[in-house]
């Protein structure tokens, strides 16, 4: 967690309401170098939660690094992740560790997105997106990341692969972990356990643009280290429109509103964040490759 202060609370209350025995829940926080009041609030639940608490503070690592710390020190046999912005439904970690159980061939599975609408237009878009993004096959190929939030982890799964990339520190860190998993033998699978996310706070698209301009941009570092997993042509404007529209049509037969028909649009703007923030990665690469090279002639 960094920085979620208007969040956190909202997010620790979902853990503590949840329906599974208490006794049986360890939670471990990991504060990644925090600006704000997030740790004191974190720190300021431990004595309420009804279950062993284990909270962690360090200097600015990245999400790879952080990730790790969780691995590293859980107890249990499975690792629910839960970032400091989302709400998990009251059942869902007893609906998640029962599909586990259920499931021992599965090493992730990701719960599902409640198909709400959110306070302004462009956060429902972005939850009818995201949520239409993970209704699909996982284990088909690697092109799709089932992402961490809401996923549990199989903790004999994630480990047997070394854990997270400590190297990745935005975006791609778990699209790097998937890989390595379902790479190892482990099915990836998605659930009914239903949770929520950012979007419901409000979505701009200013803040819209500064998220897939920074995923496009940590993910170009991600596409260097995963070579072939991530398709150019499928981020282009066009097909984020096409995929926009094949979007629309999915959640149509869940939510029969007109309005999911503007996620052609959507994605198209989404789109040109993504390309030009890994345009700006791989002229930033460019650039230090060259410099790296004069270097070396002098």
């Amino acid at each position: 967690m960094k920085n979620c202060e208007s969040s956190v609370k909202e997010a620790i209350d979902s853990i503590r309401d949840q329906d599974f025995p208490h006794e049986l829940m360890e939670a471990i926080f990991v504060d990644d170098g925090s600006e704000d009041k997030t740790l004191s609030i974190i720190k300021s639940y431990v004595s309420k939660m009804e279950m062993q608490v284990k909270v962690f503070h360090q200097e600015w690592k990245g999400l790879g690094a952080a990730r790790n710390v969780v691995v590293n020190n859980a107890n249990g046999d499975y690792i629910i992740w839960v970032d400091g912005d989302m709400i998990l439904s009251r059942d869902f970690v007893r609906k998640q560790v029962n599909f586990m159980e259920c499931n021992p061939k599965v090493g992730i599975a990701k719960g599902r997105y409640e198909l709400s609408l959110g306070p302004n237009l462009v956060s429902t878009l972005e939850i009818y997106s995201r949520a239409a993004d993970k209704m699909t096959d996982f284990n088909r190929s690697n092109s799709k990341s089932l992402g961490t939030g809401a996923c549990i982890y199989r903790l004999e799964a994630i480990k047997q692969v070394g854990g997270f990339d400590n190297n990745i520190k935005g975006y791609g860190e778990d699209w790097d972990a998937e890989c390595r998993v379902r790479a190892a033998g482990w099915l990836l699978q998605t659930t009914q356990a239903i949770w929520r996310d950012y979007e419901r706070l409000g979505v701009s698209y200013r803040e819209l643009w500064r998220r897939y301009t920074q995923r496009g941009y940590d993910l170009f570092y991600f596409s260097q280290k995963n070579k072939g997993i991530i398709e150019l042509y499928k981020m282009l404007p066009l097909a984020g429109f096409l995929s926009g529209l094949l979007y629309a049509l999915i959640i149509y037969k869940v939510v029969p509103r007109k309005l999911v028909f503007l996620l052609s649009f959507h994605h198209v703007f989404k789109s040109t964040a993504w390309c030009w923030g890994f345009l700006k990665a791989r002229l930033n690469a460019s650039d230090l490759g060259s410099r790296l090279t004069n270097e070396a002639k002098c």
